[in-house]
């Protein structure tokens, strides 16, 4: 069965197939609808949300689908211990498909082992978020024409920002594509993401620490906030929270055809004034996200008994009780979840649903 758990999850082929739907959904809307009357989409979401439990729901509700699940996890079995991966049982009962969202990284990997449809991660923590990555390749195709040989810029929240993370993957997959970090020391891009995915599949990046100084070079900037809930430590939030804020001055540096991404919500760190530049395209990537999730659902439902569509072959697993994830929020601190790891190009160890080194 086919989950989308990480952008990985996809072939190239697949997503290039999710994309060209998304595109022609928005051209034929009314081709589509009804397409999914006699099928149910579960949201369950364990985290609070705006932009993407909405996508999703009005994705489904276009299709013709039902769309049943829940938006605060306290009113649910949740509080009274249930796990993961039992309510994924219980929800699949009731459901054809479940978009997900949990504060805890690995999760939905996690729930995806034992359920009997399909898994789709809306957001892992600091981790992952892979229809995210759907909405941004198919914002960048709508305002660009293409994706491959863009330059990137990715600003702010590099250290927790899965929309950052699960984008950089993604764009491993494409030709002469460049990414530069603007992003203050404390939340640079960890290095498992700098090694694991750029050094090795070859997608050049630079570390800069101004945004003036790679305005006219960018076509896309990406813009992110700087996520007061991911910290442990105040302080350092209030050090870091204003260091870059995007005006219309920066905005006077860039290209005339570069367009500003963003994957919402926004708190200070891109001025009202620049919603009116042309090259605002975060509002039109909101939308950008209800037809691609319409796309993906279709897929996935499409794809699910078909053999051709499988998850990719993972790396082999390496059980050991003797070592633990230090990852105070990933599943396997959290849950009964197996101490399971991989064993990285370089030799270290990482977990299995987080991707965090072990020491």
């Amino acid at each position: 069965m086919k989950h989308l758990i990480d952008p990985m999850d996809l072939t190239k082929q697949e997503t290039d197939e999710i994309i060209s739907l998304a595109q022609d959904i928005i051209a034929h809307r009314e081709r589509y609808q009804g397409s999914m009357s006699h099928h149910k989409l579960a949201t369950l979401f364990y985290e609070p949300s705006t932009r993407t439990r909405l996508s999703f729901t009005s994705a489904m509700m276009e299709l013709g689908g039902n769309v049943l699940g829940f938006s605060d996890a306290r009113n649910t079995s949740v509080s009274k211990g249930e796990t993961v991966q039992d309510t994924v049982r219980v929800v699949g009962c009731f459901s054809d498909i479940i978009a997900m969202r949990h504060y805890i990284e690995g999760a939905q990997l996690y729930a995806s082992e034992v359920s009997r449809v399909p898994i789709i991660n809306a957001g892992d923590g600091s981790h992952s978020h892979p229809t995210q990555t759907l909405t941004d390749l198919l914002t960048i195709t709508r305002e660009l024409g293409k994706v491959d040989g863009i330059t990137i810029g990715f600003c702010g929240d590099l250290r927790f920002g899965r929309t950052v993370h699960s984008l950089i993957k993604a764009l491993t997959r494409y030709k002469d594509v460049k990414i530069v970090l603007i992003a203050p020391e404390e939340l640079k891009l960890p290095d498992y993401i700098k090694h694991d995915v750029c050094d090795k599949c070859g997608l050049p990046y630079r570390e800069v620490s101004t945004m003036e100084e790679v305005m006219p070079e960018l076509d896309i900037l990406y813009m992110t906030r700087v996520q007061k809930e991911r910290f442990l430590d105040e302080d350092e939030f209030d050090r870091v929270k204003d260091c870059f804020v995007l005006d219309s001055a920066k905005m006077a540096l860039a290209k005339k055809k570069m367009a500003v991404l963003h994957p919402l919500p926004r708190v200070n760190e891109i001025l009202t004034e620049v919603d009116d530049d042309p090259r605002a395209a975060y509002f039109r990537q909101v939308e950008n996200g209800k037809f691609v999730r319409e796309a993906l659902i279709v897929k996935l439902l499409e794809w699910k008994d078909d053999p051709a569509h499988q998850m990719p072959q993972q790396d082999a697993a390496v059980y050991d009780e003797t070592l633990h994830c230090n990852n105070p929020k990933c599943i396997c601190n959290n849950e009964h979840a197996p101490h399971k790891f991989r064993l990285a190009d370089n030799g270290t160890l990482r977990c299995w649903y987080c991707d965090h080194k072990v020491k």
